[in-house]
């Protein structure tokens, strides 16, 4: 069961990587067209930027510990026990 939750905690850390580098690739685009002058939705990127990216960041790293932690116990666990 453990072992479970924590492959679904990592496909979803996953996606949410994906999503925050996809975030920031976005950003990385929007600000070269904004020196070009040509519109890439850099406005609505930092309107996304409060509710969603930062969240997303956030959770992406509260997941990693979480993660680290578990793996850490797990690991400390089995060879005690």
């Amino acid at each position: 069961m453990k072992d479970k939750l924590l492959d679904w905690l990592n496909l979803a850390l996953m996606a949410n990587l994906f999503f925050v580098l996809f975030c920031f690739v976005w950003l990385a685009i929007a600000v070269v067209g904004r020196t070009s002058g040509v519109p890439l939705g850099l406005d609505l990127w930092y309107k996304l930027w409060q509710p969603v990216v930062q969240p997303a960041i956030g959770i992406l790293m509260t997941g990693a510990i979480v993660s680290g932690v578990s793996s850490w116990v797990s690991k400390k666990f089995d060879r005690a026990g």
